[in-house]
């Protein structure tokens, strides 16, 4: 099977050659890479046409601007799909992800759910052994809603509720992830790693992509809900996540003004809770 690869890269090219290196020693498949590079300094953009150079699967696409990450990625998207047209499989997100060498195989060994849903979300572990999918099995309580709300209103606010949500996580936290062991259709999807298959191309040319970064998940379920489609969690599909790696630079009052103006933007289109 001829599977392709769409990743974002911003001055971590070390991530993305161990993302491409693990992805190719999947034997008996064909890959077809595509790295978005958002702008990086001169020395990961080197080490970026090294990989190229030593891997015949991967090209560059090397932007003069930061456009983000689904912005990254619809361009690494639309490039795969003008030049290879009978790619069946496309894997997308991350470039700080170690692919086993089966992940080819289960990819097979699940054509079946590809035919039917159009985005399957794999078993993303982290570094540390946690499981980050399924990330929302189902929808968002009201209260929650006002939450994030009251969250993404203030920084000041939003340190003052991580640490009560510290403090109470063992009877406030979602359970979702917990159910890491169950294939099932899910109301949402950790964004690091998606696999699109045949149906979301029946439909879609690309991701909606209204934010520059941060919380992308939310406008792929509504992209998806639109034409009364969903998201399929699939276990035996494993992935592991560098977590941070691709957006590690990013601390503080910076991180949560991302997070707060892809929240404005979410609001727009649509308030659960009303």
């Amino acid at each position: 099977m001829k599977i392709g690869y769409v990743c974002t890269n911003y001055n971590n090219s070390t991530y993305t050659r161990e993302a491409v290196r693990s992805l190719v020693k999947n034997d008996g498949h064909e890959f077809r890479v595509v790295v978005v590079d958002n702008n990086s300094d001169e020395a990961n953009v080197e080490a970026l046409k090294n990989l190229a150079s030593e891997f015949q699967e991967v090209e560059l696409i090397l932007n003069k601007v930061n456009v983000g990450y689904f912005k990254g990625l619809n361009l690494g998207i639309r490039h795969l799909r003008s030049k290879e047209l009978d790619i069946g499989i496309m894997v997308i997100g991350n470039n700080d992800l170690v692919f086993p060498s089966d992940f080819a195989d289960s990819l097979c060994r699940n054509l079946s759910t590809f035919e039917e849903y159009p985005v399957v979300s794999p078993d993303i572990i982290t570094l540390e052994g946690v499981h980050q999918n399924p990330q929302v099995m189902r929808e968002i309580s009201k209260f929650r809603e006002v939450i994030y709300d009251l969250y993404h209103a203030s920084y000041y606010l939003s340190i003052a509720i991580r640490k009560v949500a510290k403090l109470t996580q063992s009877f406030t936290d979602r359970p979702d992830e917990t159910y890491h062991d169950t294939a099932q259709r899910i109301c949402q999807g950790y964004g690091a790693c998606y696999i699109l298959g045949p149906v979301f191309f029946r439909h879609f040319g690309e991701l909606w992509a209204p934010t520059f970064m941060m919380r992308e998940e939310v406008f792929l379920r509504k992209q998806l809900r639109e034409k009364g489609l969903s998201f399929y969690y699939e276990p035996s599909i494993k992935v592991q996540h560098c977590w941070h790696g691709a957006v590690g630079k990013l601390v503080g009052r910076e991180a949560w003004e991302l997070e707060r103006d892809s929240h404005r933007i979410r609001r727009q289109y649509e308030k659960s809770y009303s």
